[in-house]
């Protein structure tokens, strides 16, 4: 096995799934449909994992723009895996530009994460002020994912009612950070 790009490619075109294809072409409608393999999830996680051993795993992930929403959703899954803090940061901040619709915006969040929520308020801030449509909906994704219960601080809520945008994608984020955070911390 091999973390080469065309190598990676090859591994998700051996697992695309024609039937699958045009049902997730229809739920990303902002990409065109002959960008879906139609990789399943549990297929897509399985091959991450063991990319993830593969030593040169590095040359996929800095082969960007990828051509396929399989290969973005895969390298999402592989930034699942990074279990240095530091290192998964920027690895987001080079692939975050690159993400280019919901599925593969909501599909990762660094195991590594949870351990560094302190830290992890600093890139997150950032990301709610880039131009980026999905690095915006991805820090407002981190705030649900991981400060709505202990961790909830109320300006986090203000953070968010602070972005403001006509993208449909970004203010159903938007809705369901609120009723999450409207579930979890009524009071506030």
């Amino acid at each position: 096995m091999s973390g080469a790009p065309e190598a990676v490619r090859a591994r998700l075109l051996a697992l695309q799934d024609e039937k699958n294809a045009p049902f997730m072409a229809k739920l990303v409608p902002t990409l065109p449909p002959e960008s879906v393999l139609g990789v399943r999830m549990p297929d897509c996680r399985s091959l991450a994992r063991e990319l993830c051993r593969e030593p040169d795993i590095g040359l996929f992930l800095a082969d960007l723009p990828h051509r396929y929403l399989d290969e973005n959703n895969l390298h999402a899954l592989i930034l699942n895996e990074e279990k240095d803090y530091a290192a998964a940061v920027a690895a987001l901040d080079a692939f975050l530009p690159y993400v280019d619709n919901w599925a593969t915006c909501d599909c990762f969040s660094p195991k590594v994460f949870a351990k560094h929520k302190d830290e992890l308020l600093t890139p997150v801030r950032r990301w709610l002020l880039s131009e980026k449509l999905y690095t915006v909906r991805y820090a407002i994704g981190m705030l649900m994912r991981h400060y709505l219960d202990a961790d909830f601080r109320p300006e986090y809520l203000a953070w968010v009612a602070d972005v403001q945008s006509e993208e449909y994608y970004l203010n159903m984020m938007r809705a369901w950070y609120f009723a999450t955070a409207l579930a979890k911390q009524p009071d506030d």
